[in-house]
């Protein structure tokens, strides 16, 4: 069975880009739900464009792309990649007969969030999660903005309690990055971590104080 990642409007594609990556290392499959505003995102941040008919090419350049903006710095295989289109509410994440391990939400904007909490199902992906929620499979909810005001942080109280993680994209400095790719990492698998999915994306907490500075 796959998981489901849905990319939304937030910034922060780099997040997305890493979790793929990491899922597809690990042997898992994956259906993948690109929103509208997040291709203006992806190619603002990137460059990149992401069309329905050439999906594979502008992902593949997109996964291969580190977090800094050089290309060609990661090798990215993306046959185990299915693409739904956003406006394709007929597709099968969008029925929870369509067997699936949850979905990952990543970066998820505010306005996301608010879908979602609401029950809107305004597109495929948001489609997706209410699916995710009620079938009572995993949703993860990665989302990336600052400040957060108080409707946001309702809608996010009300997806934890309808059984979401709600993971901010907020990287922390214990696991030792001297790259902005660490940083990143350390989101995607503070994600995978709370889909249960293995990696080796960042240096664990081992209770060693300062185990994490580079030796001089």
């Amino acid at each position: 069975m796959p998981w489901i990642v849905g990319v939304s409007g937030a910034s922060g594609t780099p997040y997305a880009a890493a979790v793929l990556r990491a899922l597809l290392a690990a042997g898992e499959s994956v259906d993948l739900v690109v929103s509208r505003a997040s291709r203006l995102t992806l190619l603002d941040e990137t460059g990149i464009p992401f069309r329905d008919a050439h999906w594979q090419q502008d992902l593949r350049e997109w996964l291969a792309r580190g977090a800094d903006g050089k290309p060609d710095t990661f090798d990215a295989d993306v046959s185990d990649v299915r693409h739904w289109s956003a406006g394709d509410l007929a597709a099968g994440p969008s029925s929870g007969s369509y067997a699936t391990k949850g979905m990952l939400i990543v970066p998820a904007s505010t306005a996301c969030v608010a879908g979602v909490a609401l029950g809107l199902s305004k597109d495929l992906l948001q489609r997706a999660a209410s699916v995710t929620l009620k079938e009572r499979r995993r949703l993860v909810v990665a989302v990336r903005e600052t400040p957060l005001d108080g409707r946001t942080l309702r809608h996010l109280v009300t997806l934890d309690d309808a059984g979401a993680s709600v993971v901010p994209a907020s990287p922390a400095f214990y696991a030792g990055a001297t790259h902005i790719q660490d940083l990143v990492d350390f989101v995607a698998g503070r994600v995978l971590d709370a889909a249960g999915v293995g990696h080796g994306l960042y240096r664990r907490w081992r209770g060693d104080l300062g185990g994490a500075r580079p030796t001089t």
